[in-house]
Formats: C-alpha cells, structure tokens, sequence
C-alpha cells in the first residue's frame, strides 16, 4: 500500500484541483478577459488622456482577410514549432542511444 502512495496523494490533488476549478468557474462567467496589449493599451490611454486610437503602430500589422485563415495561420506555426521540439528531442535521444552503443 505505502508504494502507491504518491500515486494516490497526486490523483487525490488532482481532483481536488478540478472540483476547485469548476466551483468557481460558474462565477468567472461575467468576467472580462482581455489579452496584455489591450489591458496595457488602455492604461497608456487612461494614464496620458489621450484615446487609444491617438497612437499609431509603429509597424503597421497585416490582418488576415477573414478567421479561417487566422486559425489557419496559426495551426501551420503550431505545426512546425511541434515538428521541431520533436526533432530535438529525437535528435537528443539518438545522441544518448549512439553513446550507449559505441
């Protein structure tokens, strides 16, 4: 029994960490969330008097004509940031595998 105890203690602090989660996640319903350009954005703005809209970018951004190709954008960088983790750790692990051998 004393084997499996820290298995027990790590899914006991797992429940308990979900059943937190959704007791209060009924209550972050109504709550605003916004990214950090934003929140730090409007601060500037509030700070100085001055509208958000008063301060240009100072490079001006591409905004992809519609979600589809956002998301699609987005999942093509997920795509090969995964493809490389995994070749370094592949990389890493034939190392290791070389070195045992030889």
């Amino acid at each position: 029994m004393s084997r499996f105890r820290l298995e027990i203690l790590a899914i006991i602090a797992v429940v308990g960490y979900c059943a937190l989660f959704l007791s209060t996640s009924s209550t972050m319903k109504t709550a605003d969330f916004a990214g950090s350009d934003t929140v730090g954005s409007d601060q500037i703005a509030q700070l100085s008097g001055k509208t958000v809209d008063d301060y240009p970018p100072l490079i001006g951004q591409w905004v992809p004509p519609s979600g589809e190709i956002e998301s699609a954008l987005f999942a093509i960088q997920a795509a090969i940031g995964g493809i490389l983790v995994g070749w370094v750790f592949g990389y890493w692990t034939g190392q290791k595998k070389g070195r045992a051998k030889g």
